[in-house]
């Protein structure tokens, strides 16, 4: 004989309601963010960080400067602004940093203007990505300011000269991350892009290069960076030999004259524009496309 199942509910859980002024403070504060102090705000902004690490190591500078004692091996950091300062205003400085900027923008145009035109070519065709592929191999270890005496003899002691050299160290690693973005692009994107009918130079335009910013913006970081170290070099060799130039030969010639505080003046205002141009220039691009578009975080 078959016993009766039992049927047991389940226990009901008592169910309480609160006033909203029955929870305590405590609970309350927990709800609501607190306000950021002055400090926090500025700690959180990017410019006001790497200030504070300019500041610390200027004041590094000063104090092993003043512990070393020696104005011809390592100038204070006050001692360099002065000297910094003092070539500023007679013009000197102003004018080293007009002839290197202008012959740096050349070669810079020219080398993403032949790193764009490569690396489309490598991206449409087998042919290409075999040319690509080597001369990278061949040309991208290869020095840039190891090409200047060459480029001395082939072209003679102009501007011609540095834009060689500053195609060829603008050129190489900004093909390398440009293709490298290019075959990321996912395959979905670009079935949409044929589908549409795009081809050629449009597909590169309106497909792959939208889609491949990120790596082509850091190809042309690594490309300014490295155009810029070798117009310095290049200009104390090329400033050498034709009595003058921009920065490099402003750092080449005080330190013939042992005039360390302007050499370190030179160098210093190679790192200022450096930093403008990372911090200004390829920042506010990045906040224009790669950020704003959500492809970077």
């Amino acid at each position: 004989m078959s016993q009766p199942s039992l049927h047991i509910e389940p226990p009901i859980r008592p169910e309480f309601e609160y006033p909203l002024s029955a929870l305590r403070p405590a609970t309350q504060a927990e709800s609501i963010r607190e306000p950021l102090s002055l400090a926090q705000r500025l700690l959180n902004h990017d410019g006001v960080r790497k200030i504070l690490i300019l500041v610390v190591l200027a004041v590094i500078w000063e104090v092993v400067g003043r512990w070393q004692d020696n104005e011809l091996l390592l100038p204070t950091f006050g001692a360099t602004l002065g000297a910094m300062w003092a070539d500023l205003i007679n013009g000197e400085l102003p004018a080293r940093m007009a002839i290197s900027l202008s012959v740096l923008l050349q070669g810079y145009a020219l080398g993403v203007i032949f790193a764009f035109f490569l690396t489309t070519f490598a991206i449409s065709t087998r042919l290409g990505r075999d040319i690509l592929s080597t001369l990278t191999s061949m040309f991208n270890p290869l020095p840039a300011i190891a090409l200047l005496p060459l480029a001395l003899m082939w072209f003679g002691l102009g501007t011609t000269s540095l834009l060689f050299v500053l195609i060829h160290s603008v050129m190489w690693p900004l093909a390398l991350n440009t293709f490298a973005g290019f075959q990321s692009v996912p395959q979905t994107l670009r079935m949409a892009g044929q589908n549409y009918g795009l081809r050629g130079l449009r597909f590169v335009w309106q497909i792959l290069i939208p889609a491949a910013l990120p790596s082509i913006v850091s190809g042309l970081k690594v490309g300014w960076a490295f155009a810029w170290r070798t117009l310095i070099a290049a200009e104390m060799v090329f400033g050498a030999s034709s009595g003058q130039g921009g920065l490099g030969w402003y750092v080449f010639q005080h330190r013939n004259e042992l005039e360390t505080a302007q050499v370190f003046a030179g160098l210093v205002m190679v790192v200022i524009l450096g930093l403008v141009v990372e911090n200004l220039v390829f920042t506010t691009l990045e906040k224009l496309t790669v950020r704003r578009w959500g492809t970077q975080q």
